[in-house]
């Protein structure tokens, strides 16, 4: 079955209000899950509300019942990769089992000058990253005192307690598109990759390569799901899109290369239906209009009952 849910960016203005009731539309409405961003502000303009990612996913954790939740993306630049495991199976168990932790190396330097986050090179960023993921895979699946010493980040006979509910903790998600760096890492690691905007030739292209990577590990393509974070510019009418795209600098042709979903529903769903062919399980819908909640709740009542029993 295909799986379409939202994703937000937690700095573009979000803040308690926004959050209750977007987690409340989605659970309503019934899409799948609910993603957010992991950052401080946006790469530039005025700084807006942004509630901090964990606060934010234990309060979904205990007020929702259904839809799975997570990080689209944590930096490992923001915490000890000890802190976010220990941060993650502790939410996960809280919700029974309804997180995804997407981990990633970091990429916006403004929000780590502003507030003092010290922002390595490129190089170092994923050296963290691969550091983390070792980490957090030996927490998750150790009964044991477990010993690691990275380039960054090392355990000394830790183990983490109580132990995850989830056999193995809460599944770890990937996103990029990448094919020297992020595509190994999650072939290695990675239960879930997502793809972000990312055109549906290149995506194709990459997932083959993906397939082949996870072979490589001795792992089952299918033991690892596909999903595609990308912006949706939805009109309940052909006069509402039109204006959405009035706003927009760019070309519909150019969004669409850019791998935007875009239309009313019955174009949204065509959309959908085709990327899922190609091989996606699961859609983070970016929904940038935090206060507008019924055209949320209208893509749901005409898009998702093409894809959702």
């Amino acid at each position: 079955m295909t799986q379409i849910g939202l994703m937000l960016e937690g700095q573009n203005g979000l803040n308690w209000q926004r959050w209750q009731r977007v987690l409340q539309t989605a659970e309503d409405s019934g899409y799948q899950c609910v993603f957010r961003s992991d950052h401080y502000t946006n790469a530039s303009g005025d700084d807006l509300d942004s509630l901090e990612l964990w606060v934010s996913l234990t309060y979904a954790a205990s007020h929702t019942k259904r839809i799975e939740f997570g990080s689209l993306v944590a930096p490992t630049t923001f915490r000890h990769p000890t802190i976010t495991a220990r941060m993650a199976a502790q939410v996960d168990d809280l919700s029974g089992g309804r997180l995804v932790l997407g981990l990633g190396a970091g990429w916006q330097d403004r929000e780590h000058h502003k507030f003092g986050v010290p922002f390595y090179d490129f190089k170092t960023r994923f050296e963290m990253l691969t550091d983390a993921l070792e980490i957090t895979t030996l927490l998750f699946q150790s009964d044991s005192y477990i010993s690691y010493t990275g380039k960054h980040f090392s355990l000394n006979d830790a183990v983490l307690l109580p132990r995850p509910a989830r056999a193995g903790g809460p599944p770890i998600l990937i996103g990029g598109k990448g094919p020297n760096k992020t595509l190994p890492l999650t072939a290695k690691y990675a239960d879930e990759w997502n793809a972000v905007y990312i055109p549906l030739d290149l995506f194709k292209e990459r997932n083959a390569l993906l397939d082949d990577l996870l072979v490589q590990h001795g792992r089952k393509p299918e033991s690892c799901k596909r999903s595609l974070m990308t912006q949706v510019i939805y009109g309940r009418n052909q006069g509402e899109l039109q204006d959405k795209l009035s706003e927009r600098s760019e070309s519909v042709d150019e969004l669409v290369q850019r791998g935007f979903i875009i239309g009313t529903a019955a174009q949204i769903v065509d959309q959908l239906g085709t990327w899922a062919e190609a091989g996606i399980q699961r859609f983070m819908l970016q929904w940038l209009d935090l206060d507008d909640m019924d055209g949320v709740e209208d893509m749901a009542k005409n898009v998702l009952p093409h894809f959702h029993q």
